[in-house]
């Protein structure tokens, strides 16, 4: 059960009282599943309809002042037996407990954060609670913030919710809830014109929520059937249903493949039974698992139920798998034995200082026993099966036990205590101590990146200023124990119902994190801050060449790209309209020389850039454009028809015609055409100015070779010359700059 102020461990209420009253307090806002039907206008007041036709209506649900503001709650057709809590609470979804919430009981009557209204004659009727009206109905104000008490509800979805009473905690009959949001809560479109996060930044999302396996324990991801299966206990406070056990679910939906709710007792008759700590997959598919209090079993998806053997002497405190395939390890108190999982016989016992769990390594034949109570970690060889080292706890005897576990590629061990992470190498050393501002809780490794995920709870008791009610996922290097990814608040996320675990899919795609006292299972996903692959350079062109500049970025989500231009030496950047591909194209002119360029990549997690790059344009000549443009003297051809117009007189320097789809262009006469350097591209033989005259001055009487295309020929041979121009593209940097000849008139990049 969710805490919230003045909430005992564990989840169970406790009373507050004021002075001379028997009062109830925080126990209030302990928990609000619902299943109401919202209505579906969108607009202010709104309507919600509960299970048995309570109808539930704030004034104001949209646009709410986020630093307070009150709103009138009305409700009508409340049962006129139980009384009930009206509060702003962490909304989590349909037959979960919606806390934390903002308040708690209102011990003076004024503090108006939250109502208690009770049946007509009910004890606390007075300065405490009011009561029903006829028809059970209500008119009450209370005074909403987006933020306190441990709820923010800018990180997490929040509702104006009706509840049963502490004095009925587990009855859902009067659950009704009505989402909220308060102004600003919108996310916007990720990041503006700064760059907000580094480039290649990791973080990870809440992608989904499951809350098909009861109360949470222990998670597993199947490496062979990718199953993720969960160690469940029941969750109080919900449904009428006991959802002790097993559960397989499907890791992209969450939907139940099935449920092994029973295994062999004491008498090895089946009974209802919880799954509290999985050690370790079956080939294929399926688990060996602890079901308390003292039965090791075995299941599979599609099971009806699990085989196991149920074991002599004291509770089960830890698990994992043996030394062959049909063994397991298990920690009995300080007590380690390796038992056959068919009939539950020891093969080996080991009794120790002390302790109460431990971290098996088979690669280099070890366990990590941990004594928490006594400060001390204990190496057992499994090979002897005797204690072969006893290394010291920093910070001394009884700390809070987190967990131990061991990197299977390195060996270390990481041991949560209290708020701290203690990394040792595989001799024992102490290596590194990682502190956050959590309770340490699990650990789980990703060899294929080399990360070591943690998740951390918070202690749950608000009146400790160190609480907040909410947890963290941190991932760390596990060769620099460097930070890897962007720390992740996991809100409501606390210890008071029970210790959090995870599951980490190869790769560390995604992330699987328990939360006992809310009854749910996060699904995270990785993402990651656009970084640039490949990155454009400055570049020079002439004048009517077609240029390209080239970007690429990787990241997660997939990023899109937009180019933008500076014409004022980058103090301003626009859009280049409808450039949003990898490479931007287009016909460099004269007015852009000095002209800078960047591409801007986004995604969901940040905005990255390029450098700028400049781009120079120079001035065409006549043997550059090679006949594109018109002689000092002569106009442009009409590329129009198939016949080009009569361009500029060779004995100008001038070009020839433009060049046209076919037919020749009208060059000078044989007799009076000048010796042009440079000829345009013609058509298959020359019509005009004599046979074979080539565009630019001729050969009187020449052979009528047709003039190559780009190229000039030469005035006393007529043979053909290619530009360099049109020789090659050449790649710039890892930018590409390419260069060809216009075929056609095509707009510059603004």
């Amino acid at each position: 059960m969710t805490s919230t102020p003045g909430t005992a461990p564990g989840g169970q209420s406790r009373l507050r009282r004021r002075a001379g009253t028997a009062a109830v307090a925080a126990l209030l806002l302990a928990g609000i599943p619902v299943g109401a039907a919202v209505s579906a206008d969108a607009g202010t007041p709104k309507t919600a309809t509960g299970p048995q036709g309570q109808k539930l209506t704030v004034s104001a649900t949209t646009g709410l002042d986020p630093a307070g503001q009150k709103v009138r709650v009305q409700g009508e057709g409340y049962g006129l037996t139980t009384g009930i809590y009206v509060a702003l609470c962490k909304d989590n979804g349909d037959n979960r407990v919606p806390s934390p919430c903002l308040g708690g009981a209102d011990m003076s009557g004024g503090s108006k954060t939250s109502q208690w209204i009770v049946p007509p004659g009910d004890p606390y009727e007075g300065d405490l609670a009011q009561a029903f009206g006829p028809g059970g109905t209500f008119d009450v104000e209370i005074e909403i913030a987006q933020k306190g008490d441990g709820l923010d509800c800018a990180e997490v979805a929040c509702s104006v919710v009706t509840r049963a009473d502490h004095r009925a905690a587990g009855d859902r009959t009067q659950d009704v809830r009505i989402p909220v949001a308060f102004a600003g809560q919108d996310p916007g479109d990720g990041g503006g014109e700064g760059v907000d996060v580094p480039a290649g930044t990791i973080s990870y999302k809440s992608a989904a929520e499951f809350t098909t396996a009861g109360k949470p324990l222990d998670l597993l991801l199947h490496p062979d059937s990718k199953k993720l299966y969960v160690g469940a206990d029941n969750l109080p406070d919900t449904a009428d249903v006991d959802e002790r056990g097993l559960h397989v679910l499907n890791p992209e939906t969450g939907t139940s493949d099935s449920w092994i709710s029973q295994a062999p007792g004491s008498t090895g008759a089946l009974r209802a039974s919880a799954a509290a700590r999985i050690a370790g997959p079956l080939p294929g598919d399926g688990v060996v698992y602890n079901y308390p209090l003292r039965g090791v079993g075995s299941a599979k998806s599609g099971d009806e139920a699990a085989s196991g053997v149920w074991l002599a002497g004291p509770t089960i405190t830890d698990i994992a798998p043996g030394t062959t395939p049909d063994t397991v390890l298990v920690a009995q108190g300080a007590t380690l034995s390796e038992i056959e999982r068919a009939t539950g016989t020891a093969t080996r016992t080991l009794t120790l200082p002390g302790g109460t769990q431990f971290a098996a390594d088979p690669e280099r034949g070890a366990l990590w026993y941990t004594d928490f109570a006594a400060g001390k970690m204990h190496r057992v060889d499994l090979t002897s099966f005797t204690v072969s080292g006893s290394f010291d706890l920093p910070g001394g005897p009884g700390g809070m036990a987190g967990f131990t576990e061991t990197d299977p590629a390195t060996g270390a061990v990481w041991v949560g205590v209290d708020r701290s992470v203690l990394v040792f190498d595989a001799a024992g050393t102490l290596v590194k101590t990682l502190v956050g501002k959590d309770l340490a809780r699990d650990a789980a490794f990703d060899t294929a990146s080399g990360r070591a995920y943690v998740v951390r709870q918070d202690g749950g008791d608000l009146s400790d200023p160190a609480n907040d009610n909410n947890g963290t996922l941190t991932v760390y290097g596990t060769e620099d124990f460097a930070v890897a990814a962007k720390d992740l608040s996991l809100p409501g996320n606390h210890s008071q119902a029970g210790a959090a675990s995870l599951a980490v899919e190869p790769g560390g795609t995604t992330v699987f994190v328990t939360s006992p006292a809310e009854g749910k299972i996060t699904k995270l996903v990785r993402q990651v801050s656009p970084l640039v692959t490949r990155a454009p350079a400055d570049l020079t062109a002439k004048e009517g060449e077609e240029v390209a500049l080239t970007a690429e970025a990787e990241g997660a989500p997939e990023p899109t790209v937009r180019w933008q231009v500076s014409t004022d030496g980058a103090q301003t950047w626009k859009d280049v309209e409808g450039a949003t591909e990898s490479a931007l194209t287009f016909t460099a002119r004269t007015a852009q020389d000095g002209y800078r360029y960047r591409a801007e990549f986004r995604n969901d997690v940040g905005t990255t850039r390029t450098a700028a790059v400049t781009l120079t344009v120079t001035a065409a000549t006549g043997g550059d454009t090679g006949g594109d443009v018109g002689g000092d003297t002569g106009g442009n051809g009409d590329a129009s028809n198939g016949v080009g117009s009569t361009g500029g007189d060779g004995a100008t320097g001038g070009d020839g015609g433009t060049q046209t789809s076919g037919g020749s262009t009208n060059g000078g006469s044989d007799s009076t055409g000048g010796s042009g350097s440079t000829g345009t591209s013609g058509g298959s033989s020359g019509t005009v100015g004599g046979s074979g005259s080539t565009v630019g001055g001729g050969v009187a009487g020449g052979t009528g070779t047709a003039a190559t295309s780009g190229g000039g020929s030469l005035a006393a041979t007529g043979a053909t010359v290619m530009s360099v121009t049109l020789a090659a593209a050449g790649l710039v940097g890892a930018g590409v700059l390419v260069h060809r000849r216009a075929r056609r008139r095509t707009e510059g990049a603004l």
